[in-house]
């Protein structure tokens, strides 16, 4: 293996030791840590239905990102994509039981509808369905010829005389008008699909068979998604399906991560009452749920020391049943092998396990690695904080599984918690002297242009010094 298909795996986080897939053998292995082993499966796809009764598959081909010819991963601008190895990923996976494929004008700055069409038209027209979406992002793009240029020319890349999923792109996102004044979700909706009339335009192709499926990705503001939903309600709009954020962390822990989210509990539980079919977008919290800390990996490991990391999100993902594909940006062959094996057929999880994932999302979600790599340019530390000391001593904590929350009712989850509060406060006695601990930070700034990872170091010593002293007081 040369050093760059080397560094195209190495750099995927879980996938660190990887070794290139070789072939399109549905019968070949990939030799991988984090990846599942054995034959790749055919024919045993699970599928869901559409609400047509159309059978689709529960992997979805995400086309965000390709390979480029130079060995990129399609977000880089001026390097082509490499159209071979696109062409080998999609009839491969159309080969094992995929069956959909969703792009959208922006993926890889511009080149994946192109990349998906050409490779899509090699193929009987009943063999897949495809998706994309009105990405009029622009104000330049609200006017209603502007995102009707949009619209036609998704047709006329894809190769395709109807869209099988068309979605109003980015429900829920802020812009700025042509004059830089800020708009809000609600209204700068109401400008991309309402006062240029696309969304009944979009209608009325859906009636004439143009699109036989309609609906929206949401991204942000939770009014925009319950607005958009009001009008189902009314009977002024129907909507096919919906792209929603979804994973064990996002299910009952989004806000944690980022303020602007919403749990996609709700988000799924609001389509489930409407008897609205979900796509799924992010299933690896952007590939961080493939690359769990040292702790969460061993309990994955001792419940199936045979299934990748990245197959426990892909099962919570498609475990709810309205869910009726998860979208995967599967760049390299042996990501969409991986993913074919997880879903070829389909595990439900039991309660145990939903169990499992639900401890590792709440300490995920509460206590995420501080990402110090101890280069010690932020010392010395004017008050004599060991900076580096502190994060390393926490984040070999989280690593082993010594930061827990106290909300243990079990006597057996007491214990566990009782037993890594002592590690914690034992070791880190013993790794920081007390007077170079985070307590004594002040929050001067002082190291802030020194980080090369841009850490918000004053931030971070605050959250680890709430930390300890929950310990301290046994909360």
């Amino acid at each position: 293996m040369n050093r760059r298909d080397f560094l195209k795996i190495s750099g995927s986080g879980a996938l660190a030791t990887a070794t290139v897939a070789a072939g399109c053998s549905s019968k070949q292995e990939t030799h991988a840590e984090g990846l599942s082993l054995g034959e790749v499966p055919v024919g045993e796809m699970t599928m869901r239905e559409n609400l047509h009764g159309e059978k689709v598959s529960l992997l979805g081909y995400g086309c965000m990102r390709f390979p480029t010819i130079e060995g990129g991963s399609g977000r880089e601008q001026d390097q082509p994509l490499d159209q071979g190895t696109v062409n080998r990923l999609i009839d491969y996976a159309i080969e094992h039981g995929v069956n959909l494929f969703d792009t959208a004008p922006p993926y890889c700055k511009g080149q994946s509808e192109h990349a998906v069409g050409i490779a899509l038209s090699r193929h009987k027209r009943e063999e897949y369905y495809v998706s994309t979406k009105l990405s009029n992002f622009a104000p330049t793009t609200w006017s209603r010829q502007e995102s009707m240029r949009l619209y036609n020319n998704s047709k006329k890349e894809l190769q395709v005389d109807y869209l099988d999923y068309y979605m109003l792109h980015g429900i829920g996102m802020s812009a700025r008008d042509t004059d830089g004044n800020e708009l809000d979700a609600l209204e700068c909706l109401k400008r991309r699909f309402f006062d240029n009339g696309m969304l009944d335009f979009l209608c009325e192709e859906r009636e004439k068979g143009h699109i036989h499926n309609l609906g929206f990705s949401y991204h942000g503001d939770i009014r925009a998604f319950d607005y958009l939903l009001s009008l189902q309600d009314q009977g002024l709009y129907r909507w096919d399906h919906v792209l929603i954020q979804h994973n064990y962390v996002d299910w009952n822990h989004s806000k944690l991560i980022n303020e602007r989210n919403t749990n996609s509990s709700y988000l799924y539980g609001e389509l489930e009452k409407r008897n609205i079919p979900a796509f799924v977008m992010e299933p690896l919290l952007g590939g961080q749920l493939a690359n769990l800390n040292d702790h969460a990996v061993q309990l994955l490991k001792a419940r199936d020391p045979q299934a990748s990391i990245a197959s426990w999100a892909f099962r919570f993902a498609g475990n709810q049943p309205r869910i009726l594909t998860v979208l995967s940006g599967m760049t390299y062959m042996e990501h969409l092998q991986d993913n074919i094996r997880t879903y070829s057929p389909h595990k439900p999880l039991n309660d145990d396990e939903l169990s499992l994932l639900e401890q590792i999302a709440d300490v995920y979600a509460n206590f995420r690695t501080v990402p110090c790599t101890g280069c010690k340019y932020c010392m010395p530390c004017p008050y004599g904080i060991d900076i580096p000391g502190v994060f390393a001593h926490y984040n070999k904590c989280l690593n082993e599984g010594n930061v827990i929350n106290a909300d243990k009712a079990a006597s057996d989850e007491r214990r566990e918690y009782l037993r890594a509060r002592r590690a914690f406060l034992v070791g880190y006695d013993r790794a920081v002297p007390s007077f170079r601990q985070a307590d004594h930070c002040i929050g001067c700034g002082h190291c802030l242009a020194e980080c090369p990872q841009g850490i918000r170091i004053p931030d971070q010593m605050q959250r680890i010094n709430t930390y300890v002293e929950s310990l301290k007081q046994g909360l």
